[in-house]
């Protein structure tokens, strides 16, 4: 009996030992840092608010030659930015100061202006980073009224979640984290895809990435767990619809984020904080650089070189913006005839390429140069696709495009047999009327000329006809002159 009592003493002693365990474990992941109300951080001295573990970091960090305001990776050597606050808004100087105030929340006071920065539905109380990044701002009862992982930007980290018709958008650039060109949609169908920004009415075309999970039913979530466990979780909030990643990663001394990169690829990341070395690429939606759609503007396609992308132009077409990919080709050639009449125009072939489809006429020819010979007797053809005897009619702009070796797609474009740049072309009919203009001008002078002429002739022979009686009225002196 007393052995019996001396192990459920031992087993009492077990479990409360476990429950404080856990308990501690818990207490110590939801560790944060208390903000009071009048606390406030400018971008030289005091630039940051940190977390308990000093891992994360919430204020200024610099970004080129001014500071933006968000939440950052502070405990690593390469700091890296996880949320952004107003991130379109321009960068501030050195004499900007971020406020936590009463009445107004967050504010960012510079060059004598005040700006929001975090707008909450009642009057805050207190703030606080947790060393989830998580920022969190309190009413006086301790509710939270707003918090940073119900607004995420281009980046997920542990336990925060993708909620439904919620978006990220990539960076502009690895070192601007204004909003970029791409956007990765938790779409209330339970579809989760990568679409480009510029995209006003999205299709299945638009989309470059796909989870193929709509028709889920409404609220599936985009979850990320702190073993880098990504998966889309239903409405109910237990079954999981897909699973992007298995998970089961080291969860000591290691975090994970998913983000959607500037390229517009969407990634899952890990850090190694014992190492301190460089994040590694745990997953991602795929390898293929030149797969994000938008990368390459109108008139443009993607190609890999060295496996990085490349924008090239269609033959004859210049960069509308040199160095800016997105800004797309323009054309640098005006032919006389939208037709081959002249033979000002021919067909340059683009092997294996792919565009979007959007053709205002299909014919089906037997051979590619019957393709041709319809595109060139055609003014509204400026491209023709021509795959599986199918000639494909399209018209300006051409978007979406890439090369694929795999796809035996030709790309038939329309050009000049001779190019003018842009800074010396001349748009059809404008040759004509410059030379009516010269014509107009060339006989007008003559006219005036003439008219000229004529005048000084009239001018002699009136001079003439005068002084023929002078001379004679001096010839008969006594000639008296009167008036009766």
């Amino acid at each position: 009996m007393h052995r019996a009592q001396n192990l459920s003493m031992a087993s009492l002693i077990l479990f409360l030992f476990l429950s404080f365990t856990l308990f501690f474990t818990a207490l110590a992941q939801q560790r944060y840092s208390n903000i009071s109300l009048g606390s406030s951080l400018t971008p030289t001295t005091n630039s940051s608010w940190l977390s308990p573990s000093g891992l994360y970091a919430f204020g200024f960090y610099q970004q080129g030659s001014g500071y933006g305001i968000g939440v950052f990776i502070a405990g690593i050597p390469q700091k890296t930015v996880v949320w952004t606050a107003n991130r379109d808004d321009p960068l501030v100087h050195g004499n900007a100061t971020l406020l936590f105030a009463g009445d107004s929340g967050l504010v960012l006071e510079a060059q004598g202006q005040t700006n929001q920065v975090i707008s909450t539905s009642e009057s805050p109380y207190s703030a606080s980073l947790f060393d989830s990044g998580n920022f969190v701002v309190y009413n006086s009862d301790r509710h939270i009224i707003w918090q940073s992982f119900d607004y995420p930007t281009d980046t997920l980290l542990s336990t925060q979640r993708l909620k439904a018709n919620s978006q990220l958008f990539s960076a502009n650039s690895q070192t601007d984290h204004s909003r970029g060109i791409f956007r990765l949609a938790m779409q209330a169908d339970g579809n989760l895809v990568q679409y480009a920004v510029s995209t006003a009415t999205v299709t299945t075309q638009d989309a470059y990435w796909a989870t193929g999970t709509d028709g889920q039913g409404n609220n599936v979530t985009l979850n990320l767990d702190d073993d880098g466990h990504l998966y889309l979780l239903n409405f109910t909030g237990f079954n999981i619809i897909m699973n992007l990643t298995d998970g089961r990663y080291p969860t000591q001394k290691t975090i994970y984020i998913v983000r959607i990169d500037f390229d517009g690829i969407f990634r899952l990341y890990s850090y190694n904080l014992t190492q301190n070395g460089n994040w590694s690429v745990l997953w991602s939606s795929t390898n293929n650089k030149c797969a994000p759609k938008g990368l390459c503007g109108f008139n443009s396609y993607c190609v890999l070189n060295d496996q990085e992308p490349q924008c090239l132009c269609l033959p004859q077409f210049t960069h509308v913006v040199q160095n800016n990919w997105t800004a797309g080709c323009e054309r640098n050639f005006f032919p006389e005839s939208c037709k081959d009449d002249n033979g000002d125009i021919r067909i340059q072939e683009l092997t294996n390429t792919v565009w979007e489809d959007n053709p205002y006429s299909v014919l089906f020819l037997s051979i590619k140069e019957d393709c041709e010979r319809a595109c060139l007797e055609d003014c509204d053809c400026v491209a023709a696709f021509f795959k599986d005897r199918q000639c494909k009619k399209q018209r300006l702009p051409l978007r979406y495009g890439k090369r694929d070796m795999g796809d035996s797609n030709s790309a038939l474009i329309k050009v000049g047999k001779s190019i003018s740049t842009t800074t010396d072309r001349v748009e059809p009919g404008k040759k004509k009327s410059d030379q009516l203009g010269r014509g107009i001008l060339i006989a007008s002078v003559s006219i005036v000329a003439l008219g000229l002429v004529m005048l000084a002739i009239s001018g002699i022979l009136l001079y003439k006809s005068r002084a023929q009686p002078y001379k004679r009225i001096n010839a008969n002196e006594n000639i008296v002159l009167f008036v009766s």
